[in-house]
């Protein structure tokens, strides 16, 4: 790791039983330790810009922030970018989310590129319905403005077969429109998809948690939105007050 490595976190000053580097990074909002997974890294373009690296790749000191909104709006707010950098930084939050949404979209919509090619995606609502009925079905993509009558269909269908093979109910990924999901597999708008079982659905599922931190995965104008499953993590339960 070069001197201009990120921020200091548990990947740079601890390591497990083995020896092995951690691969936890700390939030610049929050001062947390988290799964760099469900984070967003983020680095200083040549121009000065604050960018981000959702790939991880980018050469440069980094900061990382939870993959959610209100965090990122937090880091901003209280200089988390310019410690991160250690020098002054000028961001504005809202264009900086933006610019992160649009990154995430694109890295999940690339994935979808990757599935397709490596043959575990299939799309179509005859091409979803054959695997949908032998239990093959670990993410359903429907356009986020798609009808719900075909989408009802499927979901009815791998919800059933899944749960008669005792096997983890397929979730949803609805917040990409038929236009990009077409484009993405090199097709004509493409209003239904699905990730089959196998090496792609962890990937997958970890770029849809990402990006769920900055839209909802299930649009909530989808008058069956309360049936389908999402991968969104509940709200936390408000705990009562004392006494009451």
């Amino acid at each position: 790791m070069s001197a201009e490595s990120d921020i200091p976190s548990l990947e740079q000053t601890e390591e497990d039983r083995r020896g092995h580097k951690s691969r936890e990074r700390r939030c610049a909002a929050t001062g947390d330790v988290r799964d760099p997974d469900r984070m967003v890294r983020y680095v200083l373009s040549p121009d000065g810009q604050v960018v981000a690296d959702v790939y991880g790749k980018l050469p440069g000191r980094g900061v990382w922030v939870s993959a959610n909104e209100a965090l990122l709006r937090q880091a901003v707010k209280k200089g988390g970018f310019a410690r991160g950098f250690k020098t002054k930084v000028s961001v504005d939050a809202d264009t900086l989310v933006a610019h992160t949404r649009d990154q995430l979209r694109r890295h999940m919509l690339g994935q979808l590129t990757m599935a397709r090619k490596g043959g575990r995606l299939v799309y179509g609502q005859t091409g979803v319905r054959e695997p949908a009925s032998r239990g093959d079905v670990a993410l359903r993509i429907e356009a986020s403005d798609g009808a719900p009558d075909g989408r009802g269909k499927l979901r009815t269908l791998s919800l059933a077969t899944a749960r008669e093979l005792e096997r983890p109910d397929p979730a949803v990924i609805g917040c990409l429109t038929a236009l990009e999901i077409g484009t993405a597999l090199g097709r004509d708008p493409v209003v239904h998809a699905a990730i089959l079982v196998g090496p792609m659905v962890k990937a997958m599922k970890a770029s849809a948690l990402r990006l769920s931190g900055f839209e909802q995965l299930v649009p909530s104008d989808w008058a069956d939105a309360h049936h389908e499953i999402s991968l969104e993590p509940p709200p936390p339960k408000r705990r009562p007050p004392k006494g009451g």
